[in-house]
């Protein structure tokens, strides 16, 4: 995780190591969104654009909903909003989860490399989104085949932000500071900079929106949740 090269809040450059999960192909659409009851709050609409505008705890909520709707254990106490990471419903992916799936295996700035000329054919940025949304999906995916992780809409991670956090980040599934007034975002937006995109930056914002600085139409998300466990090496298979 980190860049050794990039901003203060990046530093230092650390390994970490995570169990298995699964994560949404593309940013949590409008249309996905409604589907649940939740109303369309987006600014820019469009059912197959990313829903924006979303407070860290609708976001959350959704999570809930959607566990409960496949008949999954909900991760998030509605009351308190704290995560239970051993449930196997939906929940907004760590800082580390959201960086490992960025990658997809790269160490360059960003999934494709570090030529920052080649993000507009993998993202909607400053340079190329025309000061909107698009429909998810329509750029190059990473290696991974997930698409949208740099640009489009920048995504709620779970964690509490802190500056300094990297110089004491656990090795392990880093779930981030205990508490803290702003919530992480990760990958960049329609209105960054090719350099705020890249996999390794980070931005804060309050979960609220209070004072918000960052454009609350720039903001979504997309989820994980923990991949089922593989069937025992010695379960022989059925017979009729």
């Amino acid at each position: 995780m980190g860049s050794a090269s990039g901003e203060a809040d990046e530093q230092p450059e650390h390994a970490v190591s995570l169990q298995s999960y699964l994560i949404d192909r593309t940013e949590i659409t409008q249309q996905q969104y409604d589907k649940l009851a939740l109303g369309n709050p987006s600014h820019f609409k469009g059912p197959d654009l990313p829903v924006e505008q979303i407070s860290w705890a609708d976001a959350a909520l959704y999570c809930n909903q959607r566990s409960t709707a496949e008949g999954l254990e909900p991760c998030y106490d509605e009351q308190t909003a704290k995560c239970n990471f051993q449930a196997d419903g939906y929940r907004l992916p760590t800082e580390a989860e959201w960086e490992y799936a960025c990658r997809a295996n790269t160490s360059a700035d960003y999934s494709f490399g570090s030529d920052g000329r080649s993000l507009k054919d993998h993202a909607w940025f400053g340079e190329n989104a025309g000061k909107k949304t698009h429909p998810v999906g329509q750029k190059r995916p990473n290696p991974w085949g997930l698409c949208d992780m740099h640009g489009n809409v920048a995504e709620w991670c779970n964690d509490s932000y802190a500056e300094d956090y990297y110089g004491s980040s656990p090795p392990a599934d880093p779930t981030g500071p205990p508490e803290g007034e702003r919530f992480v975002l990760r990958g960049g937006a329609w209105n960054c900079t090719a350099r705020q995109c890249r996999s390794s930056s980070r931005a804060a914002e309050d979960p609220g929106f209070q004072d918000a600085c960052f454009a609350r139409d720039a903001i979504g998300f997309r989820c994980v949740r923990r991949a089922p466990a593989p069937p025992p090496a010695n379960m022989s298979a059925s017979k009729e």
